[in-house]
């Protein structure tokens, strides 16, 4: 059995994969019936499919978010209050506090938590299957079936493999050499990932002379489903840039311009659709953490553009599909967003978590009415309430020391006597 599969291997990731492999597959196969099998539209079809089934999860995140900018000036109100205070009691009184206001709008702490424990594997799991078309895609598998048994039938065809990816300085795949023999998938990756050029050096190998004319046809047939408005998705744009500008295509360095642009400006805008995180309610800069976010909706974008330039373009086509689809996406949750009363979502999370309460053998709690208490003390000036007790406790004792009815030999008694002869010296 081939043990080393074009699949991806990772747990988890690999098993999500495999499922979304169905999807994609499905979605070639129905273009196959159309007449336009092509990778780049089921790509682009396969992504709008993922991002809509995920569309539950991003509205609930979004709801999160809305909730996370009412709640943020008063957890900051929290921390203003007990800012540079270390010990053990006032941190345990900041945590009371901060679990109050929670509570009284029905949220975990880790509410963002499960949404990103389930979207994340199912982000990976969606490159890795644009990545490996081949390993998810049958009929894509089978364009490679003759060429690969011709390769295989050579004596020493692994050595010459090795030796055609190193002359030709190829990173996007290794051979998986098993027994001293190349896997039959690795090659087929290998093949996938050909560019223009690299093609045409491996009809030129002296080994392959012999079977030249099935590699021409496998070339023109892997390029027919990979050219996606006048580009080869598996070429890079920097290739592409290259070769268009050696022999004067103009209109090919235009597109392959645009793939990394497109991928910046699309991704610009989708953070820019997204709720921004909330400002500090008194003006303050904003907290680490948000200017932390601020910096990588920034930077990300730019990163993306700098990497479509030297990933091949299905990947391109793949991260703008999700951009353009995650934005349209985004404006439909913010106009949803809009027209949501957030008293009847915040009492429907406090419905939610007293139902977990229940499921778990716990008591009832009075969620509301303690947060309420809870918070409205938060705005409390600190100490303000002790120190009007100690004014007072002072001025009661002043009137008993005064009074004369005091035990002798009681500390009252002694602190009279002290007063009275700080008096007497005085009037010296």
């Amino acid at each position: 059995m081939d043990i080393f599969l074009t699949k991806s291997t990772m747990p988890i990731i690999g098993w999500i994969a495999d499922i979304l492999g169905y999807v994609i597959s499905g979605i070639y196969w129905c273009l196959e019936q159309i007449g336009i099998p092509n990778i780049g539209i089921a790509i682009i079809l396969f992504t709008f499919v993922m991002y809509l089934l995920m569309t539950p999860l991003q509205i609930k995140q979004q709801k999160f978010s809305k909730l996370n900018s009412i709640m943020m000036p008063e957890i900051q109100k929290v921390q203003q209050k007990y800012k540079g205070k270390k010990d053990q009691k006032s941190m345990e009184k900041m945590q009371e506090e901060t679990q109050a206001i929670y509570q009284k709008y029905g949220v975990s702490p880790t509410g963002s938590c499960g949404q990103m424990l389930i979207t994340l594997p199912v982000m990976f799991a969606l490159y890795q299957v644009i990545y490996h078309i081949p390993g998810y895609i049958s009929s894509v598998r089978e364009v490679f079936t003759g060429l690969v048994t011709k390769i295989t039938s050579i004596p020493n065809f692994t050595e010459i493999l090795q030796t055609f990816i190193d002359e030709n300085k190829i990173t996007t795949t290794k051979l998986a050499v098993e027994n001293g023999v190349a896997s039959t998938n690795s090659i087929i990756d290998m093949l996938y990932n050909l560019t223009t050029n690299q093609w045409e050096a491996i009809a030129h190998v002296g080994d392959f002379s012999g079977f030249t004319n099935i590699i021409n046809t496998t070339k023109e047939s892997i390029t027919n489903v990979n050219m996606f408005l006048g580009l080869n998705i598996s070429d890079t744009p920097f290739i592409l840039i290259k070769d268009g500008f050696s022999s004067g295509q103009w209109l090919l360095v235009i597109g392959a311009i645009l793939i990394p642009v497109l991928a910046w400006l699309t991704q610009w805008l989708n953070y820019k659709l997204m709720p921004q995180p909330a400002t500090a309610a008194n003006g303050d800069a904003p907290s680490a953490m948000d200017a932390s976010m601020k910096s990588m909706n920034t930077v990300m974008p730019i990163m993306s553009a700098f990497f479509c330039v030297t990933f091949p373009v299905g990947i391109g086509i793949y991260w703008i599909a999700g951009a353009v689809f995650r934005s349209i996406q985004q404006l439909i949750i913010n106009r949803h967003m809009t027209k949501i009363d957030m008293d009847d979502l915040i009492k429907k999370n406090q419905e939610k978590a007293q139902k977990k309460r229940e499921k778990k053998g716990l008591p009832p709690q009075k969620i509301t009415q303690q947060a309420t208490q809870n918070v409205r003390r938060i705005n409390e000036p600190v100490n303000a309430a002790s120190a009007e007790e100690r004014e007072e406790a002072v001025r009661k004792a002043t009137e008993y020391y005064n009074s004369g009815n005091v035990k002798p030999n009681s500390i009252a008694s002694k602190a009279n006597m002290v007063k009275q002869f700080d008096e007497k010296n005085r009037k010296k």
